[in-house]
Order: C-alpha cells, then structure tokens, then sequence
C-alpha cells in the first residue's frame, strides 16, 4: 500500500527537494505542498495523508500551531506530523512534540533516513533519534519548572513503567522486546496499554512522560 505524504515548508526549493527524494520510493507518494501552516491544515482536511513533513518555521500559522491543529482535529487521528527543523537543539522542537507531533527530522538527514522516516512514523512509531532526542529532551527538562510531578506513574505496573523507560530512549518494538526479553506482540500491547492509562496519543508523547516525570533522566 503507498504511503500518502504532505510536505509543508515555505520554501519551494527544500520542498522540490523532498518531493524528489521521496518519489524515488515507488511505495511513497507525495499528494499535496503547503507554504504555510494554514495551508497545511486545509490540505490534510482535504486530502487526509498518512504523512505530514511540517517545517516549524513558516509565515502565517507555523507549524507548531498546525500540528496542534491537525491533531486536535478528530477527523484527522490517522494524520501523523513529523516536524522539520534546521538544528537538533531548535527550541521549537520540543514544542512541536507536545503539540502531537510524532517526532521530528533533521532537515540535513539523507536520502535513506528521509524515507526511513516516512515508513517508521507511517508504521505508528515514535521517530526520536536517540542522539538529537536526547539534546532536545535536556534543554527542555533544563528549561522547565523545578522538581518533577511523578503522579500519572502511580497507575503503571513495574514492568510498564520498563517499557516506557525504553520507549524514552528511542527504541522500537523488537529492540524493546530482545532488550526485556518479550515477544513483539506483548511490547506492543504495553505500549497500548501506557497510551491508554497516560492519555496520550502516541509513542512521542510517551517520551516526553517519561521526561516530565523524572522516570528518565537527561544525561
């Protein structure tokens, strides 16, 4: 099955760019091109792609406001966004997060990882890069209010509270199930279970639980 992407950048060069290095993929396919963040909106209402590839920096409406949007739209729950940014340390990265987004991608990344990307986040991944997660995850716990609220960890079972400690650290499924030596399935009814019990949406807003509430830690 193709997997329908949505680019949003207000450059029409970095976004040629993308198309040419996703269309390269007989099973990716791009549907739409927004400018600006509004645009964007608009354009995943109308053409309700697997994929958004949002530039965080846009005219109008940006892009963390349309992630906010497009995820608060319940007519576009399959829609994920991965936000694009310039540097790993963009203080709007973690903004976008928090606003649904399903991870982000640095716009430097090369052919193979652009299109990795598009597959993990269509899969219904988490796309945190261990390396700039952790960069981004340090200056935003480094920039929040002190102490930590540990409250939503109440409700979790131990080897939940394990699952999630490896979903912070980037990790996918069969990596989770070699590393607590669980079938694929089981970590995958964790995961659920954890998005359930925290109320969150998907596996980027895990990360940014298991931060918030002090059960990782920056390094």
């Amino acid at each position: 099955m193709t997997i329908r992407v949505l680019l949003a950048d207000d450059q029409e060069l970095v976004r040629a760019g993308l198309r040419a290095l996703i269309e390269r993929d007989p099973e990716l396919s791009v549907v739409g091109e927004a400018a600006d963040g509004a645009e964007a909106v608009a354009l995943a209402a109308a053409e309700r792609p697997d994929v958004v590839l949002m530039d965080l920096r846009m005219p109008r409406v940006d892009g963390i406001e349309a992630t906010r949007r497009i995820v608060a739209d319940p007519a576009l729950a399959a829609v994920r966004v991965v936000a694009l940014t310039t540097y790993g340390t963009d203080e709007h990265v973690f903004a976008a997060i928090r606003a649904g987004a399903a991870g982000f991608l640095l716009k430097d990344c090369g052919p193979e990882e652009l299109r990795r990307a598009v597959r993990v986040v269509a899969a219904g991944e988490a796309l945190l890069s261990p390396t700039v997660t952790q960069r981004v995850m340090d200056a935003a716990v480094g920039a929040g209010p002190a102490g930590v609220d540990t409250t939503p960890l109440a409700a979790l079972t131990d080897r939940e509270r394990d699952v999630l400690v490896e979903v912070a650290h980037g990790r996918a499924n069969n990596e989770i199930a070699e590393s607590l030596h669980l079938s694929q399935a089981t970590v995958r009814t964790y995961v659920s279970r954890l998005l359930t019990k925290l109320a969150v949406r998907d596996r980027a807003q895990l990360v940014v639980v298991a931060y918030r509430t002090g059960l990782v830690r920056p390094r």
